[in-house]
């Protein structure tokens, strides 16, 4: 369960905000018309196990955070930790506690700014690429100590912004995929990029859970698959997904392989069969102006939940193809979410980032409403 509780002292900027739950509501002075209170996702949380389509529809703001000075371009949760890392146009890195909703660490990096971001293996060391001097230093990727606020290695290689960011779940192998068309193979223990392929239009990338398989989506809804350990012989397949010409701005695995996430530019998003390339289901949001949007499985790869450009949050179930859930982000258009690979929870952030969480009061009437019935 979750529960409602009120710190002796909130962290600064941490300003959980409003949903129908039961608990004292604190209204503050803000810009904000919303009221806020603090609720904090407990250790004994619902397991990923029970959602179902009651607990999505629950789902709501457990906890906002408002202090930053720019939209938040990416976000990571560790696959093992509970924490979760952001970067923003205000050049911040920060890294936060999502089971007690506290940010716990921010580091600024001036010179180079920061843009995509990712979790290594170690849950104080990240992969954070540059958002100015990429012409003059091509140091278009850095691999960071979030413990001591050092630069561990360069990675110079790319010329233009990098768009698509993936750590490899086994090894210490990543890929970035840039503007520049190119997607590169590195290893955090050498500053050498140890592949290049060479590409149409804007690259994404992600590996599989397993990190045997990754898939670059590129320009016309091509998708190559490669195999990771030799992919220097090219893809072993290739999957088109016809009807569509915006570019492909995310891709992503489900945890058990089976699928694949895309998300275009224009705010089309498909669940492709990983294995043959069908086109499972398919949904269409308004999109953002000036910025792409993205989508995110849950756990078990049954649910997908997608911010809209309108300002809205959608979820649908995969098996059923349907939607099932519609909130209001509180936010405008989100530009990042990701669902929390060992909880029930996801972040969704403009340049406000929020963490939506099971409304326990409404699961609690749901099934009260349920056994009456019976």
């Amino acid at each position: 369960m979750f529960d409602l509780f009120l710190p002796s002292n909130p962290h600064q900027g941490s300003v959980p905000l409003s949903c129908p739950v039961r608990g004292p509501v604190h209204s503050q002075s803000s810009e904000s018309t919303l009221n806020y209170y603090f609720l904090t996702i407990r250790r004994r949380s619902m397991s990923i196990a029970e959602l179902d389509d009651t607990m999505v529809q629950s789902m709501a703001v457990g906890a906002a955070f408002t202090d930053y000075g720019g939209s938040i371009t990416s976000l990571d949760f560790h696959r093992k930790e509970d924490l979760l890392v952001t970067a923003s146009e205000d050049d911040s890195v920060r890294l936060y506690n999502i089971v007690d909703a506290i940010l716990l660490k921010t580091m600024y990096h001036k010179k180079h700014g920061t843009d995509r971001i990712c979790f290594t293996h170690h849950p104080s060391s990240i992969i954070c690429s540059s958002r100015y001097n990429l012409e003059s230093t091509n140091e278009s990727l850095r691999y960071l100590s979030m413990y001591d606020n050092r630069c561990l290695r360069y990675f110079k290689g790319h010329k233009k912004r990098v768009v698509s960011l993936c750590m490899s779940p086994i090894n210490d192998s990543f890929m970035s995929g840039s503007l520049d068309h190119s997607v590169r193979i590195w290893d955090l223990r050498v500053n050498a990029c140890q592949g290049i392929l060479q590409l149409r239009g804007r690259p994404s990338v992600a590996y599989d859970q397993q990190g045997l398989v990754f898939a670059v989506a590129m320009e016309g809804g091509a998708i190559k698959l490669f195999d990771s350990r030799s992919y220097d012989k090219g893809p072993f397949d290739t999957f088109l997904v016809g009807g569509d010409t915006a570019e492909v701005c995310d891709i992503k695995f489900s945890n058990d392989g089976k699928s694949m996430l895309l998300t275009t530019t224009s705010n089309n998003i498909y669940v492709l069969d990983a294995y043959c390339g069908d086109k499972r289901c398919g949904f269409n949001l308004e999109p953002s102006l000036n910025t792409t949007t993205e989508s995110t499985f849950t756990p078990d790869g049954k649910y997908v939940v997608s911010g809209s450009g309108d300002g809205t949050l959608h979820a649908w179930n995969v098996y059923m193809r349907n939607e099932v859930a519609s909130w209001s982000s509180y936010i405008g258009a989100t530009t990042c979410l990701k669902w929390a690979p060992r909880r029930a929870m996801f972040a969704a952030a403009s340049s406000v980032l929020t963490f939506w969480i099971p409304n326990v009061s409404k699961l609690n009437n749901t099934t009260s409403t349920e056994v009456s019935t019976a």
